[in-house]
Formats: C-alpha cells, structure tokens, sequence
C-alpha cells in the first residue's frame, strides 16, 4: 500500500523521540500535543482539504481514497504519527444488509505495538463496519484513528444489485490541522483554541481564540485622508477641503468662498436658486452614484448634489437666504465610492 509513515528511525533515536521531537509541529492541543487532521489544499486553490478524498465507482461496493497528508495524535507521552498516502488506494464495501441500512466509517489508522500490542507497526486506510438497523448508528471510532467519511450502505446492496448510490452515500469527517500559526481552516468544529491569539476560517469567516472564546476577527481599519485635489468652480473660491475614508465609505468637507455675485433662495411660490456647481472632488474621492450632501453657511442651509464626475451642484436654500458676496459656504456628507 502506497501509505508512508515518518516514525521509524532505525538508528539511537527511539521512535517515540522522533514523534516528540518533531518541532515543526501543527496545531497544538497541549504543550507537547498536535491537533489530529488532515492537511489542507487542493491542486486548483478551491477546496479546503483535498487529501484523502474519497470517491465511489459508480453502481459498485468500491471507493477510492485521494493521496493526503495527515497527523494523527497519540496519548501525549506517545506523539503524533505523520502519514502521507502518496497513490490512489482502493476500499470494498461489505454488501448491504438484507433488511436494514447501514454506516460504515473509512478511517486512517495507525497501529503502534509498542502501545497497542497489536503486532502491528503500520498506518491503515479502514472501514470500520457499523451494525444494520432501522435507525443505524455511527460506528466507534477506533483508538489512533481520525474519521475521513461516513458511508451509508443500503438494505440489500450488492455489485450485483447496483452498488453504493455513491451520490448519496458520503458525509465528509475530515478535520484539518496546520502549521503553528496558520489559519486553521474548519466546518463545524467547536473545539476550544489552543492559545490566545490562535486564528481560525469558519466558512469564510475569520475567528480570533481570546483564551476563553472564539470571537469575529476584525481586522485593523485602513484609513485614507487627504487634503488636496479638489477645484472651485466659476464664481467660487476653495478656502479649504478634507477627505476621509475605509473600507469604501468616505467622509468629506469642502469650504468655499463667494466670489460672484450674491445667491438669494428663492420663496415657496417663486422657485427656489438656480442650481449652480461650487467644486469638483479629486479624482478617487467621488461617489460611485449620485448623492445628497448638507449645505450651510452659518445663516441658511440647503443641499447639494455631488455626482459621480466630482461635481458638487447646490441645488436647493433657505428661502430669502442670502449667500454673500464674499461669505464661506459648508458642504459636507457620506457616502459610497
């Protein structure tokens, strides 16, 4: 069988020295322990664990299993087993009950006589045979050993009597575990974390061990600012303009002089001002649609239009309100680049 396993050493090193020792250690679970799993990746970058997968033949009792890597984590005095299985293998499946389904398990197992005294000194792709019944429960996993599917076995499936629905049959087990400080990539796993500051990917969330609970990672906030680039218009002066923005949604206030003639809003029955553009955003400061934005100059407000080419119109003014030859006019708001 094409599974290779790292803790043979022929020489004065023991084999238990040789798991203890391995300092390139994966996720811990204790001082001297390693988190049993699989190790993630996949050739295309679009699954979370590849290694070991397992496949059936269509209208067979077969499967093939997927070369991997693995870890499988004794009693902490015994250390971790490595495993590597470096070609496909092939498994049979007993054939179904005459009555009842089952659960059968494949399992990745090492045994180690030396503390099992099972005269064996090997890793094992297994399937773990569960006991046919109206309700079937899911097999024991075996000491040493990590779960990488549970395959359900009809009532009365045979290679003469179209096999395993294959389609149906698989619920995925395997777990991952990573180098000491990686991003641990899990499912369901509810386990604790091994230290604090320990991170974690829980279907595309990313989760931080404080030392007592798993917690939404929030990620330090980039913040941008200037204070340049923006450009009165005709009959408008820049006396001064800032900018603030993260994660897509940025904050600005521009002020600009009078330079033209007085502006007067106009009255509930005679309109209200001619809409006019004041200035123009900088180039990477403009909003992705058209906004609203709050106008003011200390005696009157209104609103203003900021349009995706930078542009800020004033549109609308108390009614009667002047602006000034000469006097400043506010225009601040929020939105979404």
């Amino acid at each position: 069988m094409p599974l290779h396993f790292g803790w043979l050493s022929p020489d004065g090193q023991t084999r238990t020295d040789t798991r203890l020792t391995a300092l390139g250690a994966l996720t811990p679970t204790s001082p001297v322990a390693t988190r049993s799993g699989i190790l993630p990746g996949s050739d295309d970058g679009q699954w979370r664990i590849s290694g070991f997968t397992v496949t059936g033949s269509p209208g067979s009792m077969t499967a093939t299993v997927y070369p991997g890597r693995a870890i499988i984590q004794g009693a902490d005095t015994q250390g971790a087993y490595p495993v590597a299985l470096s070609d496909l293998v092939t498994l049979t499946f007993a054939d179904g009950d005459a009555q009842y389904d089952r659960i059968d398990l494949v399992v990745l197992r090492v045994y180690d006589d030396a503390y099992d005294g099972s005269g064996r000194t090997e890793a094992a792709l297994e399937i773990v045979q569960g006991t046919p019944a109206a309700t079937p429960a899911v097999p024991a996993t075996p000491a040493l050993a990590i779960v990488l599917y549970e395959v359900r076995v009809p009532a009365g499936a045979g290679a003469g009597s179209g096999g395993i629905d294959w389609d149906t049959a698989l619920t995925g087990r395997r777990t991952a575990t990573v180098a000491i400080g990686g991003i641990l990539p899990v499912t369901t796993d509810t386990s604790i974390g091994a230290y604090p500051g320990q991170y974690r990917d829980v279907n595309g969330t990313l989760q931080r061990w404080n030392g007592s609970a798993w917690s939404t990672y929030q990620p330090p906030v980039a913040v941008e600012t200037t204070t340049t680039g923006a450009a009165a218009a005709t009959n408008w002066s820049l006396v001064s303009f800032s900018a603030r923005r993260a994660h897509g949604v940025c904050t600005f206030l521009v002020i600009v002089s009078r330079t033209g003639a007085d502006l007067t809003g106009g009255t509930a029955t005679a309109g209200n001002i001619i809409d006019e553009v004041i200035c123009t955003l900088p180039s990477g400061w403009r909003p992705a649609a058209d906004m609203d934005a709050l106008a003011a100059n200390g005696t009157a407000d209104g609103s203003a239009r900021l349009l995706p080419d930078g542009s800020v119109q004033l549109r609308s003014w108390t009614p009667g309100g002047v602006i000034a030859t000469g006097s400043q006019l506010r225009v601040s708001g929020t939105y979404v680049l």
